[in-house]
């Protein structure tokens, strides 16, 4: 049997294949168990390459729960998008190792990773170091309440630029530009082409996005892989539109 393909690699593959990659972002404390199926179905029938599991606030047996029932429903990369340490599961593919490097609370740069190490050394889980960058939207997110950081303006961009250069430096594996659940709106198309221009690792864009025509635009301008959630829980029908 062939030994199965990383989840960096194949990200990594994409890129060089010119593809575009597209996550569905699932948040445990808005899926119930009961809703996982027939949602998945829908995941499993449009053009979603990777399943996102994670949230700012879970209940800490939510989410491996919710895990181990997707993992029976499709045969997509399941990759941890953890909120805290809680939220790490063996029954996923991967883990972002989200570092918050727009913030400066040693919480969420360092010391929940350190606490997360005695757990991960048990498990067979990809880990993948990810700078992750929230960016002011209009809208106080739930990464903002939990974390205790400021997002950086959106019009600062040469720092948003610096941020994730020196997250890359750091030996990042991934960018993560992120608008935040429910944003009054996404990462500019200027930002986008500024950070991929600058970087050379993959740069994934995620909130606010709710229409084809802004997915298309983060595409266009630099994003290899975009997160998508809050549009496919308020609407289903997503799914469909993107398909056309």
């Amino acid at each position: 049997m062939a030994k199965k393909e990383k989840i960096y690699q194949s990200i990594n593959n994409s890129i060089l294949k010119g593809e575009k990659l597209l996550a569905v972002l699932i948040d445990p404390d808005k899926m119930s168990i009961e809703m996982a199926s027939n949602f998945i179905s829908k995941v499993n029938n449009s053009k979603a390459t990777h399943i996102f599991v994670g949230g700012s606030t879970v209940e800490d047996s939510a989410t491996e729960k919710l895990v181990s029932e997707i993992k029976k429903q499709t045969r997509i990369p399941i990759v941890l998008f953890p909120g805290d340490v809680s939220q790490i599961t063996n029954q996923a593919d991967a883990l972002l190792f989200l570092s918050l490097i727009s913030g400066r609370n040693p919480e969420y740069l360092i010391e929940k990773h350190i606490a997360s190490v005695s757990k991960l050394r048990k498990m067979h889980l990809e880990v993948i170091p990810t700078g992750y960058i929230l960016i002011e939207s209009g809208h106080k997110t739930a990464v903002q309440r939990v974390t205790k950081t400021e997002p950086l303006s959106r019009n600062n961009i040469q720092q948003i630029v610096d941020t994730a250069k020196a997250g890359e430096l750091l030996g990042m594996k991934l960018i993560y530009l992120e608008a935040g659940s429910g944003a009054f709106y996404p990462i500019s198309s200027e930002i986008i082409k500024s950070v991929k221009k600058e970087i050379s690792i993959p740069l994934i864009v995620g909130g606010g996005i709710r229409t084809k025509e802004q997915l298309l635009l983060a595409y266009n301008s630099g994003a290899d892989l975009v997160v998508i959630g809050t549009a496919f829980e308020d609407d289903e029908s997503f799914f469909e539109e993107l398909k056309n």
